[in-house]
Order: structure tokens, then sequence, then C-alpha cells
């Protein structure tokens, strides 16, 4: 973008030069230009016999002939040595080998005792135990025929003879009460006997309390006059922006010294007799940004076709 107008990359980051990407300055050098062990290449070299193959053969080896491990060493069968050992360890038992007189026995069933080592018990055996013979009970004795109901509400309908009707009068239980106490106030003598050296406490609950009696009350010789209270006409107002609840009356406007100088007219009309318009203001219009007007400079009808396009 830098010949077709505007900054350059460079200008733009803001760096006076282009950083290095894979050096710091040095000079290259080539790979193979340091030779390493030149002795190695002057003059005669050991040139050996060349590299054998590993096979059956000694060749490849140190020695001329293969020595053995154990040599002059005797034979030895390991099926015949298993055999001995096991005749060696049969000299041990004492007897005869212990033989099961039979295989193991299977159950043929849940309550079944065979292939147990105690066999059947006499305690689980179905068979049933001998009882005397049965004897059917006697027949119940037989009465009249039962009658019909419940019995809740019918009369002579139950085993025993229904209850006679007996009057009771009204809050009997009270009138019992009440003779009681009749007769339990005509037996006492005299009042209830009251102690009058029962304790009481250092400071009585009442420390206005007497046991005198009031006197008279006292009687007052003037006459209080009869006034009554005042009572004002209305209840009090609260001022809203007004003299309302004021003692004195809202003052009269004064007139304003500072008059009106210019009174504008209701109808003003040009020379043709029409109402006068005025003409309006400055209207905004839009405006294209820095960037929008940047991209038209550069790139335009012109040089649309030869501009070099640069994406970031």
């Amino acid at each position: 973008m830098g010949d077709k107008g505007g900054k350059t990359d460079m200008e733009r980051v803001g760096l006076f030069s282009e950083m290095a990407y894979t050096t710091i300055g040095d000079r290259y050098t080539r790979p193979g230009a340091i030779q390493f062990n030149t002795a190695a290449t002057k003059g005669k070299q050991i040139l050996p016999g060349g590299s054998k193959e590993r096979t059956a053969l000694q060749h490849g080896y140190f020695t001329d002939k293969y020595a053995r491990v154990l040599e002059g060493e005797a034979y030895s069968d390991p099926v015949k040595m298993r055999r001995l050992h096991r005749l060696k360890e049969g000299q041990k038992n004492i007897g005869k080998a212990f033989l099961p007189s039979n295989g193991d026995k299977k159950p043929s069933g849940l309550g079944n005792h065979y292939g147990t080592l105690a066999g059947p018990i006499s305690a689980f055996s179905p068979v049933g135990k001998s009882r005397q013979a049965y004897k059917a009970p006697g027949r119940n004795f037989t009465t009249n025929p039962a009658k019909k109901g419940t019995g809740y509400g019918y009369l002579s309908v139950t085993i025993g003879k229904y209850h006679n009707h007996l009057s009771d009068a009204y809050e009997k239980a009270k009138e019992i009460s009440r003779k009681e106490q009749d007769a339990h106030r005509k037996a006492l003598k005299g009042g209830a006997f009251r102690l009058n050296m029962h304790p009481k406490s250092y400071f009585d609950g009442n420390p206005y309390q007497s046991d005198r009696p009031l006197g008279p009350p006292k009687k007052s010789g003037t006459k209080l006059p009869d006034v009554k209270p005042f009572k004002p006409s209305s209840p009090p107002k609260e001022p809203g922006g007004m003299k309302a609840g004021t003692f004195d009356p809202y003052p009269s406007h004064s007139t304003d010294q500072y008059g009106i100088k210019y009174k504008r007219p209701v109808h003003v009309v040009n020379k043709t007799g029409k109402t006068f318009m005025p003409s309006t203001g400055p209207k905004s219009a839009p405006v294209s940004s820095v960037l929008d007007q940047n991209v038209t400079k550069t790139i335009n009808v012109q040089n649309y076709k030869t501009v070099q396009q640069v994406t970031y």
C-alpha cells in the first residue's frame, strides 16, 4: 500500500527496520565445511579381513575349537530319574494305600438320608404316630327356635327378663347436693374460726392500705366559678402556597416598574398579505467516515484495475 498511497507496514507498526528472523548477524556456515579427523583420510589405513556371517562353523570366533561347558559328564535319563524317585517315596508308606469303599453319593431329594454318615433320624420320620380312635362329640341341646330381631329396641327377644321402667327426677344429683349442704350448715355452730396471729410479711404489698375505716368526706365551702373552656372557631389551616392559615390577608398585587418594552405582534403578514414563515435552519447531512474517504481516495475509477490488494 506504500506505493499506491497510505503508510507502509513498517511505519504502521512503528519500527525503524525489520528485525531478522533466523540469525543475529553472523556468517552462514555450510554443512560439511568443518572436517573431523582429517588424519583418517591420509595415508594407508588398517584393512581387516571383512565381516563374517554367523554359521555352525568356528569362523568368526576367537578359538579354533568349540569348548564344551562340561566335558566328560555321564548321560542321565530324566524319565528314569522320576521313576526312581517315585519308588523311593513309595517305600515310606506304612501298609497299603487308602482306598475309599465307594465314591461320593449325591442326595436324591429333600428329606432323604441317602449318602449321609448318620443315616435316617427317627424324629424326622414322616410316619404318623399311633393315636386313639376318634370319638365324635355329643349333640348340642335344643331349645325353642330363636326369635327374630337383634335385641336392640325389641322386647322379649333376649334370654333374661327385660328391665322395668323406673322414673328419674330431673337434676336429681343437684337436689341431693343441695340437701347435703343445708344439713351441713345446720350442724355448724357460730362462724368460721379465724386466727388473728397469722404471720405476715415485714412489708405489706400495698403501703396505702389501712385497717381503719375511712372518715366522712370533706366538704368544700367555696364554689368554683363556672368557666367554659376556650373553643376555637374552626380548626387550624395549613399554608398551601397562600395566606389561608395566616392572620394577615394576602397582599395586593403591585405594578411592576420593569414593563415589557417590545410586544411581539400576534399576526405578522408580508407585502402580499400572507403570514410570515421564517426559513428553516441548516439541516444535518450524512457524512462518510475517514476510513471510507481513504478507500475512495486510494481506489477510484481510474486505478481500480491496477491497484494491488493487501490482506491483513
